[in-house]
């Protein structure tokens, strides 16, 4: 056999190998965080959790899981609206001019920035005027987190349509709202879905912008002009400031466990609607 491509042939092998240890060490940390979530958190999984409120020395997380759905609801509406809007500006309208280049690169940054800055941004400009915590400042944050996923996702997926599509339905007399709503929002929707769904998934278990914004509350609070409860905060503070409570720390570990189906199920779900378009 040639040398050359013995040496070739025991290269490729070599990584091969080490790109599937690598694939192996990241899914063995995945399979243990889920056995431990698992067997710390389903003992004391029982409807309560989902019923009860917040108490002292143990109680549930129903309240805190109201007051995390809420917010992220708010925020993935808000989110998703703005986030569309302009994901098909700069698609449709913006091309490559200075204006659409500097949103780009703003959205880039906001993409990778740390989000407890985000929540300290909030908390300046929200709480601070306000006086007091609330739900609205934490789906505010939450809000500004989901955007820039949302705008990417959009942007990407009003790209990938045809320009074809665009020049016959207008060579048919249609104006250029109904192209980008009739054709370019119905060859994208799966893309921009999947896009909002990932959003979501990032965002409801975001801890740090809640800490500066929403806080916590061991009541029920259906008025997002106070404190508002949430499942991340309540993990946080049973896991440190109460962790001397053995019955907040179960409740704690099954809080964990219910957050990361939550995430796990909207991931799942992200990726059977994306297949279905592919």
């Amino acid at each position: 056999m040639n040398p050359v491509y013995q040496r070739r042939r025991r290269l490729n092998r070599f990584v091969m190998v080490l790109c599937l240890a690598a694939a192996l060490f990241g899914i063995a940390w995945l399979l243990m965080i889920l056995v431990s979530l698992l067997i710390q958190g389903l003992p004391a999984l029982s409807p309560s959790v989902f019923f009860e409120r917040t108490q002292m020395s143990g109680g549930g997380l129903g309240n805190a899981i109201l007051g995390s759905l809420v917010m992220t609801a708010l925020a993935t509406v808000g989110g998703s609206i703005i986030g569309i809007a302009a994901g098909t500006w700069l698609a449709e309208y913006g091309g490559r001019s200075h204006l659409a280049n500097t949103i780009r690169f703003i959205n880039d940054v906001l993409l990778s920035a740390p989000s407890i800055i985000v929540g300290l941004y909030i908390y300046a400009i929200i709480v601070l005027p306000m006086g007091h915590f609330s739900g609205w400042a934490g789906a505010a944050s939450l809000m500004v987190l989901i955007i820039p996923v949302v705008i990417r996702s959009t942007e990407d997926m009003l790209l990938l349509v045809s320009g074809t599509l665009r020049e016959a339905a207008s060579a048919l007399g249609a104006h250029r709202w109904w192209v980008v709503i009739r054709v370019c929002y119905t060859g994208a929707k799966a893309g921009i879905i999947t896009g909002i769904l990932l959003g979501c998934a990032r965002i409801s278990g975001e801890t740090a912008p809640l800490l500066f914004t929403a806080l916590n509350s061991n009541q029920w609070v259906f008025n997002l002009n106070s404190e508002m409860p949430n499942l991340p905060m309540v993990l946080y503070q049973n896991m440190t400031i109460n962790s001397f409570i053995p019955a907040k720390v179960d409740l704690a570990w099954t809080g964990a466990l219910i957050l990361t189906a939550a995430v796990l199920i909207l991931n799942i779900l992200a990726r059977f609607i994306s297949a279905r378009k592919g």
